[in-house]
């Protein structure tokens, strides 16, 4: 969904809640906004502004754990594709084939991941994560090794190859149903409800609607930050792709020969 709209959203509920708040203020009997009803909905309103407060907060630190954890996974799964690369590197130049395959589909995965983006993003990445693993793991079956030293270096490329596979799938599922919308929606209304019991205890006056147009800029803030942070690959807040790039430069392309010869000799 679009972070902007649904933040909008919010936003006009918000202000729509404070406005009707200071209708009712000026069509009801002052008994009804005065004396113990005044307390009574300040009490109400203290209690709304605390259940608020704590739920944004938790849909908040929720919405930042899938954006930081993405950003992790990305780190993780480059790791993983160098950690490929050198194991094929070692491999020798048999294993050149398999090294442009791998550099292929890391190309591959940054188009998938950072490339367009559509309301079936999620269910595209992860189809596109299980294609990913079986063609590498089909480039890895077409090696025959001939050595021993070639026997680990495959050994290694294999495990390497499936810890890829399991980082890029959890990156697909973590991307999942990563916010509850039905929650946000429960504290949208409590908010809009929150300033209509605001505009009852307020003087109707120019300030009066400033300072709720205020309140509706924060909570239609705070609702764009929860919804873009929950979808960091198409948003303001965006994953870097930064490590799987500065990974891809170096993949397949003969930097690892040397790194990789280098590991064969030290074991």
């Amino acid at each position: 969904m679009d972070s902007v709209v649904i933040a909008l959203f919010a936003g006009l509920l918000a202000f729509g809640g404070g406005g009707l708040g200071l209708l009712l203020r000026r069509r009801l009997p002052e008994r009804y906004t005065t004396g113990r009803s005044k307390d009574m909905i300040s009490a109400v309103s203290g209690l709304m502004t605390l259940l608020s407060a704590l739920v944004t907060g938790l849909l908040i630190w929720t919405a930042y754990g899938v954006y930081a954890g993405q950003n992790t996974a990305v780190q993780n799964l480059a790791v993983r594709y160098l950690q490929e690369d050198l194991a094929l590197a070692d491999y020798g130049p048999d294993a050149a084939p398999a090294r442009a395959k791998l550099r292929e589909r890391l190309a591959r995965t940054i188009d998938d991941i950072w490339g367009s983006h559509d309301v079936d993003f999620v269910s595209r990445n992860y189809r596109a994560a299980v294609e990913n693993l079986r063609a590498g793991q089909s480039a890895l079956d077409l090696l025959r090794p001939s050595t021993e030293s070639q026997r680990l270096a495959l050994s290694a490329a294999n495990q390497a190859h499936s810890s890829v596979g399991q980082a890029r799938l959890q990156m697909a599922l973590a991307l999942t149903d990563p916010v509850s919308y039905p929650l946000l929606a429960i504290v949208i209304a409590w908010v809009s409800l929150l300033f209509c019991g605001f505009g009852l205890t307020a003087g109707g006056n120019r300030m009066a609607y400033a300072v709720m147009a205020v309140g509706a800029a924060a909570v239609s803030t705070a609702v764009f930050a929860i919804v873009d942070l929950s979808a960091p690959y198409n948003g303001l807040f965006r994953a870097s792709p930064t490590p799987i790039e500065r990974v891809l430069t170096g993949v397949g392309n003969g930097e690892g020969q040397s790194d990789g010869a280098a590991a064969t000799g030290q074991r």
